[in-house]
Parts: C-alpha cells; structure tokens; sequence
C-alpha cells in the first residue's frame, strides 16, 4: 500500500498528469498516457522505460 501523503504528490513523469493508485494490483495509473507504473518495495518506480502499457 502507497502512503496517502505520496500519492498527493506524485505524477506521471511522462505528461506530469495525475495518476491513480491501482489497489488490487498494487500500480499507479496514468490514464492520459495509458501506462501503469509497479510499485516494489513500497516504492513507486516511476521510469517510463519501465512503465507497462496497457490498451
């Protein structure tokens, strides 16, 4: 689970929108750029070369 206060903060390193947090999957969202950032360790790893795609 992401800290509440983190999440407020952080945004999508690609077009710097709001992204959501994901609970059942444990990822971050940016729906405007349509990838899914995984979250290891409790941390959010935000590179867009690691950043899934989704359709």
């Amino acid at each position: 689970m992401i800290d509440k206060e983190l999440l407020e903060i952080l945004a999508c390193p690609k077009c710097k929108g709001e992204i959501e947090y994901l609970k059942t999957e444990d990822k971050l969202l940016c729906s405007a750029c349509k990838l899914k950032y995984h979250i290891r360790d409790d941390i959010p790893i935000m590179l867009i070369d690691e950043a899934e795609r989704i359709e």
